[in-house]
């Protein structure tokens, strides 16, 4: 019954909202036969479902604002299954062959969902995707470490995302960093490249690295300051809106010190010539909740408890449990079911894939 329910889904895929995507795959998710056991080839199947409808094979278009919203989305909505070990090429190719080189052309908001996708994929990737996708990287990672003080604003967690993914990635391809940051790691592999001097791009990358260092020092000194200012003014605070505004402001405040932590732990192993990356999670990502030794449930796997900020934007896949899984299941089979019936669900109604944008009718939003 399991499997017949999820073939009438699949075959019902072609013409959803985004939010009626959020929910099929949350019922799926929900099935035994795709439960924590399910062997690779039913992780596989879910992960092309979610490959499907992020449309990894078109070509990218980046003015294609619906495109961008439902490949981030579905990006975070597959990161729980590459936990369980499902393959994320796909979606790591994509990205690094269509857009990452038009990164500096997403719109401001997408691109920040976008590098912390990217960091909550990278413990995941394998050797070889990893070495495919890091100059990539690295080539992103000096663009917002800049070489010397400009006088620009430094946007810390886009610094923070790419380190994160520089390191993992590292981790898995560690020899790939010789000609790209002029490290001196010794694998016996031809693409050591140790006879190449690449000492030049040691030297940027070092500077790079303490230009950084400097600015992140200098903004935690400012945040402190400001947690002092802040704790001032909710003691002196009277009515619970000027309270609550103030809480705001500290808690934006902590996530601004974890980041930057977060920097000087990345940023210090790295001006070692043969330094080690990190490949673990001694690193927690600032928007992240600390990770507790127990289980971790993929109802609330990565991209799910990201806070609703501006900055994450509005469309990340939050979902809400409750209500009575049961009911929910009931009403998901008796659409899909209605759906195949009547020779798909609300014939005529031209949503085509029902995303939102290129004629879809109904938006992502």
């Amino acid at each position: 019954m399991e499997r017949h329910i999820t073939d009438l889904i699949k075959k019902s895929l072609g013409d959803v909202t985004g939010a009626e995507f959020r929910m099929f795959m949350d019922f799926l998710k929900s099935l035994s036969i795709f439960g924590e056991k399910a062997p690779p080839e039913r992780l596989k199947e879910l992960i092309g479902i979610i490959e499907g409808q992020a449309d990894l094979d078109a070509q990218f278009d980046v003015s294609d604002a619906d495109h961008i919203d439902r490949l981030i989305s579905c990006l975070f909505m597959a990161i729980p299954f590459f936990v369980r070990g499902a393959s994320g090429s796909k979606f790591l190719n994509y990205i690094n062959k269509h857009i990452i080189p038009v990164f500096d052309k997403l719109p401001e908001e997408r691109k920040l969902d976008l590098l912390k996708g990217l960091a909550e994929i990278s413990p995941y990737t394998t050797p070889q995707d990893s070495r495919q996708i890091l100059p990539s990287v690295v080539q992103l990672l000096k663009k917002y470490m800049p070489r010397r003080k400009t006088g620009e604003e430094t946007n810390f967690t886009y610094v923070e995302c790419l380190l994160f993914s520089f390191h993992h990635l590292a981790h898995k391809a560690p020899n790939a960093t010789n000609s790209l940051c002029g490290y001196k790691i010794v694998t016996g592999q031809p693409s050591d490249r140790l006879g190449e001097d690449f000492s030049e791009y040691y030297k940027e990358f070092t500077e790079r690295l303490s230009s950084i260092e400097d600015l992140t020092r200098a903004t935690m000194k400012k945040l402190t300051q400001g947690m002092a200012e802040h704790n001032k003014a909710m003691a002196a605070a009277k009515s619970d809106e000027a309270k609550e505004s103030i809480k705001t402001q500290k808690q934006n405040t902590t996530t601004g010190l974890r980041t930057c932590n977060n920097i000087l732990a990345m940023t210090k192993p790295l001006h070692s010539k043969t330094p080690a990356f990190i490949g673990d999670k001694s690193v927690n990502l600032s928007w992240k909740e600390a990770v507790k030794p127990s289980v971790p449930s993929s109802a609330t796997g990565t991209g799910v408890k990201r806070p609703s900020t501006a900055a994450n934007g509005s469309n990340n896949f939050a979902t809400k449990k409750g209500r009575g899984a049961g009911g929910m299941q009931n009403q998901l089979v008796n659409r899909a079911l209605e759906g195949i019936s009547y020779g798909g669900r609300g014939g005529g109604r031209g949503r085509g894939r029902g995303w939102g944008g290129r004629g879809r009718g109904r938006g992502f939003r």
